[in-house]
């Protein structure tokens, strides 16, 4: 089949309405997933070294920070973020509920 269409509301979350809809839509070589953050949430430090996956975070609602190697950078809807694979990243939620859309690939 030529396409894949998987809705994220479909697909369970695995920790803090973070939904990966990569196997769900067979992707191979591309990570896609949905971040819903709760106010006030704050992710884990981490990179993509091992995998040598670059990633790209797009703010589709809300504001966060992104700490990227001890860097804030503030994010506002609509802003795109992209991040080198051996590169540390932590999403940082602010005081209203924010959705990331996550996409990385080598």
């Amino acid at each position: 089949m030529s396409y894949t269409k998987v809705n994220a509301d479909d697909v369970d979350p695995v920790s803090d309405g973070l939904r990966f809809l990569r196997e769900p839509l067979e992707c191979d070589r591309l990570g896609f997933s949905v971040l819903e953050c709760e106010p006030g949430w704050e992710g884990m430090e981490h990179d993509h070294a091992d995998e040598d996956h670059e990633e790209v975070h797009y703010l589709v609602e809300g504001s966060a920070t992104v700490v990227v190697d001890g860097e804030e950078i503030s994010m506002e809807p609509r802003d795109a973020l992209r991040i080198a694979p051996d590169t540390t990243r932590r999403i940082r939620n602010g005081e209203a509920e924010t959705t990331f859309v996550l996409a990385g690939a080598p």
